[in-house]
This record gives C-alpha cells, sequence and structure tokens, in this order.
C-alpha cells in the first residue's frame, strides 16, 4: 500500500490562496477516481477537487474556512502500489471534528461545529441517553437541527450513532419513538422553553459577501434618494407584450424596462456609470453599461453581471437576466459573470417594502433599488384613480456623485417608466 497526496491545485489567474469551504469525504471513507472530496473557493467562484485516484482516505489538510496556499498538502488517500508520497511519513490521521475541536478553527473565526455533509451509517441507538455536559454543544447539521426543532426534541438528551457523536436523523427517529427524556409532545412543542445556541461560522461566499459589504460601508459615503414612480403605464405595456409574444420570446419583467430607462439616463449623466479607484483617486467613466444583477441564491447574495446593456432589446434583456440568475442559483456562473459591473440593479419584487437603503457594490459609484408594486388611489385630473405606484431606492457614492446629480438621474429614470413609450425613441 502506498499514499497519494493530493495538493491544493493552482486555479490559474495569480491566485495564491484558496479557502477551504466543504470537505465531501472524513478520515476512513473509500474514494473512487474522479470522486468530489472538497470545494474551494476564489473570490465568489467554487470549484471542486476531484479524486485522481481510488483508496481510502487517511487525513484531512484543513479545516473548513482555513486559506490554503496553492501547492499546500490538501489530503491524503491511502491507495494500492507506491503512490506519490511516502507512507512513513503520513501523519496522524484527523479524526472528524468534536464539538471541541470544531469551537477551535487554525485560523480566527467564529465558534461552531464542523459539519460533516456526509452521514455515516447509524447503529441501533442505545435504550438510554445521558444528556451532555452543560455547555457541551451536539454535533448535527442545519437539516436535522430543524427537524429536532419541529419534533420538540432537544438535541443535547440525543445520543448521537454518526462521527464523533454526531446526532443523524436516524437517531432523531429512534429518540421519538421511545419517548426519550427531552421530548415533547407536538401539542405543546410551540411553547417549550429552548435552550440550543447554534454558532455558524463566516465563511466561504458568506465570508466574501461580508468583505465586500464592509468595504463598501467602510470607504464609501453612501446617500439615498427615494422617489415614487407611477408604473401603471408600464405595466399596461409590459403585459400587452407579453400576451401577443407567446412563448417564442423570454418573458418580460419590470428588470428590461428599468435598465433600458438607465441605459438612456446615463447619456445625460456618465459619471454615474464609473467606479472609482479609491487608492489612485481616479473615477472612470465607462461608455458600456455592464450592469449588475443582485441575485438572491442559498449560498446568498451574489452579483452577476448583464453586459452592454445599451446595446440589448428588452427581450434580449430578460432572457440574459434569467440565465444569469439561474446560473448564479444554481453555483454555475463564472468568475467573469460575477465581476466587471459599472452600475447596479437590487429587487426584493414583491417583498421589496416602501423604502430601501442599498449597499454601492463597490467600486462601483451607484446602485438603484426597486420597491414594490402596489396599487393606491392617486388625484389625476382633480380626481381620484388607482393608480399601480412603486418607490425606487438609489445610493449613490457622494464622492464622485452630487446630490443634485443622483436626483436629477433618478428623475430620468422616473420620466422613461412613466410614458414607456420613450424608451424607444432615440
Amino acid at each position: 500500500m502506498g499514499i497519494h497526496v493530493i495538493k491544493t491545485p493552482d486555479i490559474g489567474e495569480g491566485i495564491a490562496e484558496v479557502e477551504l469551504v466543504a470537505w465531501h469525504v472524513h478520515p476512513g471513507d473509500a474514494v473512487v477516481e474522479d470522486q468530489v472530496v472538497a470545494d474551494l473557493m476564489t473570490d465568489k467562484a467554487t470549484v471542486e477537487v476531484p479524486s485522481p485516484v481510488a483508496g481510502r482516505v487517511v487525513s484531512l489538510g484543513g479545516e473548513l474556512g482555513q486559506l490554503l496556499a496553492v501547492g499546500a498538502e490538501l489530503i491524503r488517500i491511502e491507495v494500492e502500489g507506491a503512490g506519490n508520497a511516502v507512507a512513513a511519513t503520513t501523519p496522524p490521521a484527523k479524526t472528524a471534528p468534536t464539538a471541541d475541536t470544531a469551537a477551535k478553527p487554525s485560523r480566527p473565526a467564529p465558534k461552531a461545529a464542523v459539519i460533516n455533509p456526509v452521514p455515516q451509517p447509524a447503529p441501533p441507538a442505545p435504550a438510554a441517553v445521558a444528556a451532555k455536559v452543560p455547555g457541551e454543544r451536539p454535533i448535527a447539521s442545519p437539516a436535522v437541527r430543524r427537524r429536532a426543532w419541529d419534533l420538540g426534541i432537544e438535541l443535547r438528551f440525543v445520543s448521537g450513532s454518526g462521527t464523533a457523536g454526531r446526532v443523524t436523523h436516524e437517531d432523531l427517529d429512534a429518540h421519538a419513538e421511545r419517548g426519550g427524556k427531552g421530548t415533547i409532545s407536538r401539542g405543546t412543542a410551540q411553547y417549550a422553553e429552548r435552550n440550543e445556541e447554534v454558532a455558524v461560522p463566516v465563511i466561504g461566499l458568506r465570508r466574501k459577501i461580508a468583505q465586500k459589504m464592509q468595504l463598501s460601508k467602510r470607504s464609501i459615503p453612501h446617500f439615498t434618494y427615494v422617489e415614487e414612480v407611477d408604473v401603471t403605464e408600464l405595466e399596461a405595456l409590459r403585459a400587452r407584450l407579453n400576451a401577443t409574444s407567446g412563448d417564442e420570446r423570454a418573458r418580460l419583467t419590470v428588470l428590461p424596462f428599468l435598465m433600458r430607462a438607465m441605459v438612456l439616463a446615463l447619456r445625460t449623466f456618465p459619471q454615474i456609470n464609473a467606479r472609482f479607484d479609491d487608492e489612485a483617486g481616479v473615477v472612470t467613466r465607462y461608455g458600456a453599461v455592464h450592469i449588475g444583477i443582485a441575485t438572491q441564491t442559498d449560498n446568498g447574495l451574489m452579483v452577476p453581471v448583464l453586459r452592454h446593456a445599451e446595446a440589448r432589446d428588452l427581450w434580449s434583456g430578460a432572457a440574459e437576466v434569467a440565465r444569469l440568475a439561474e446560473a448564479a442559483r444554481t453555483g454555475k456562473a463564472t468568475r467573469e459573470e460575477l465581476s466587471g459591473s459599472t452600475i447596479s440593479i437590487t429587487s426584493l419584487g414583491a417583498i421589496g417594502g416602501i423604502v430601501s437603503t442599498p449597499v454601492i457594490n463597490h467600486p462601483e459609484v451607484a446602485i438603484v433599488g426597486v420597491n414594490r408594486m402596489v396599487e393606491r388611489p392617486m388625484m389625476r385630473g382633480g380626481a381620484v384613480v388607482p393608480r399601480l405606484m412603486m418607490n425606487l431606492s438609489s445610493s449613490f457614492d457622494h464622492r464622485v456623485v452630487d446630490g443634485l446629480h443622483g436626483a436629477q438621474f433618478v428623475q430620468a429614470l422616473r420620466g422613461y417608466l412613466e410614458c414607456p413609450a420613450t424608451l424607444f425613441v432615440e
């Protein structure tokens, strides 16, 4: 038998280190060739690392959230034959993290139990369960914790059969069936006292988001301008175009119209379609309008970029927005699709509230926020009539954009959206 060492790969583009965001195997696991063993992240792109060999995992080279240098040892696998490393130099295998070791990662990070994404087969649960000592946190996946909450079970009373005492779904089933200690009847579960605490490490995409938001708020003096827009005519046009287009074209939402309005308004206010290099003290204005579309995913907020909005019609823009959103939500967006925006849009759709204060996507200088549409009684020609209203909440970098120009830009957007025919007039 020999040892094969998988090293942290060189992802390219001059990247010297990557963040370890997921293990798909653990010491003692059998792996086959091309099986994904770990996920590494750089910026907002996640890279899967496959095993080039088949064998048994001997040790792991880091904890979740740790930054690994390119070329550093990632994982050791015992293989048939000589392998590519001397077996005698194999370090002691790392056991699966316990509640104590998980709370002390190798780099500064919030205390948390490291979740094992590959549950081990569970042996029959014991008949009696001893509660964990005070302060000792049970190890369980988020799905197990959520299910325990729904069942009214306190995890500290459940005996975990997984690696290092990890609680599995099977353990919950067995505990509930025998009515073990800490189990609350469904009728009283919603009023029961809960004493669990869950510390979630800020790693991977969530860490990148946190760093980006902190950079934006720390370095950019924001000002936000809010204006209401009567989108009654716009919605009528949108519904009409969707009805006549059938299934041959992409379904139109408000975003393609807003993007077109932004393209036209930015011709008058080029200083808003820009990026500000803080260190060099240089503002670069762009002729191309590359719009970042803030997109919520299961892993956090991502901003894929719709390039050259100035060269797209409504349907092309709608199709590209849908494609980018799907790529972001499924984790298939490329590095190029997640960078290079010159201005951004953020929209919470039907949840959008009345007013929001969007955070600028550094190093851009502006972001346009879309709030929900609401039908309200409005005065028109001396009469009260129902109108569909929507607020735009937009933020600007006050170092680059004067308050007057920011307000005028939003008023230009309002003019185009309230009279949508002007979107198509050059």
